[in-house]
């Protein structure tokens, strides 16, 4: 079986991440910071080291204002219903995910005013096109790092430029790159970077967080929920300083564990070296499939303007169709449609339909694109 669906959840998983999980619930199994017993300190003492290596890959002074959540999804809405109101205008992408569109289109609704800029249809952004939509009201910018749909990395160095350049702030949606590629908090200029753990950083599913920049005043953002935290017990207000005002609830340290692990991974391999070799895979998986003229591929055509996740369709096969042969007849996995990112494909032209979208990580293989290229050719040239 060749798995190339790692877009929306990476596996297989490094072995060491279910050795971590099976390990946490054999050796600790307690609640972190609920008791003063030393297996509830040593689920503690996971937490904080997540937080210590998160902060390595992100280039996080404070650790601390780290805050774990559930997924991306959850990260965005906490960044983004935590500090809009009503009157605030936003800026954000053609290229978007629907857990940012989602929740903007939501709190437009509510009295938040919404620019939408347009990409090139090979879902480019121009970082102009950001200072174009600035107005006297406008909060924030909330961009993808790289869009699910066709790979292509968005200029955030330069769009974080442009934020601290008239001050407002700057939510990144690292959901397919965090451990794909490098993210700087302060080079880049991100005040809020939502991420998750079980794609690039291959941890488990359920598990992800938030990083808290800086510039944003924690004590005026506000939680998603309120409760327990293990902190300040004697108190019934939610406590006010990071990361317990946010992270109310007996949290998933099973699944924190494994995403140690997973990071461990990453940090070990070099997240340069992964970038690399995902880079290497994605060019050999362009070339060989536009070798094929019934092929129309989706996106930057380089290798470095992008992450290995490619978007493309057969001519007169719909998506599904073309899916559901590649799992039947060669054993690929992948994921067609619209890959709930409906902005993306008007971008590029391909709602309602949608497209066909294999997604490898640092675990695919030269054989593995071989053989998918040579699947999808044989269904093209039929």
């Amino acid at each position: 079986m060749i798995y190339f669906d790692n877009a929306a959840t990476s596996w297989p998983k490094p072995p060491q991440v279910k050795e971590a999980i099976v390990r946490f619930m054999d050796e600790i199994g307690a609640n972190p910071g609920r008791s003063g017993h030393l297996p509830s300190i040593e689920a503690a003492r996971v937490l904080h080291e997540t937080r210590e290596v998160l902060s390595i890959c992100f280039h996080v002074k404070d650790s601390s204002r780290i805050v774990f959540t559930h997924n991306a999804t959850e990260s965005i809405n906490l960044g983004l219903k935590g500090l809009l109101k009503p009157g605030d205008h936003v800026i954000t992408s053609g290229m978007e995910h629907n857990s940012v569109m989602r929740p903007l289109r939501d709190l437009e609704k509510k009295g938040i005013e919404l620019s939408i800029i347009p990409c090139s249809p090979k879902g480019i952004l121009d970082p102009l096109e950001v200072e174009k939509k600035i107005q006297t009201n406008t909060r924030m910018v909330v961009l993808n790092h790289a869009s699910n749909v066709t790979g292509t990395l968005l200029p955030i160095r330069e769009v974080g430029q442009v934020a601290r350049k008239h001050d407002f702030l700057f939510l990144v949606d690292a959901a397919q790159t965090a451990g794909a590629c490098p993210i700087d908090m302060e080079e880049d200029g991100i005040d809020l970077l939502a991420f998750t753990g079980h794609k690039s950083l291959y941890g488990p599913q359920g598990t992800g967080g938030l990083v808290i920049g800086v510039r944003v005043k924690e004590k005026e953002m506000i939680p998603l929920k309120q409760g327990g935290t293990g902190s300040r017990s004697e108190f019934e207000e939610q406590p006010d300083f990071l990361p317990d005002r946010f992270e109310s609830g007996t949290p998933n340290s099973v699944g924190i564990a494994g995403l140690l692990a997973g990071i461990r991974f990453v940090l070990e391999k070099g997240i340069e070296q992964i970038q690399k070799h995902e880079i290497s895979l994605i060019r050999k998986l362009i070339n060989g499939l536009k070798e094929f003229p019934q092929v129309r591929l989706y996106g930057p055509e380089s290798g470095l303007d992008r992450i290995a996740t490619l978007s493309f369709n057969v001519a007169h096969l719909p998506p599904s169709e073309v899916a559901f042969r590649l799992e039947r007849e060669f054993r690929i996995l992948c994921r067609p449609g619209l890959q709930c990112a409906p902005a993306a494909h008007r971008t590029i032209g391909t709602f309602p339909e949608g497209t066909v979208r294999f997604s490898l990580s640092y675990l695919s293989s030269e054989e593995h694109v071989d053989q998918a290229i040579q699947a999808v050719g044989q269904l093209a040239q039929e």
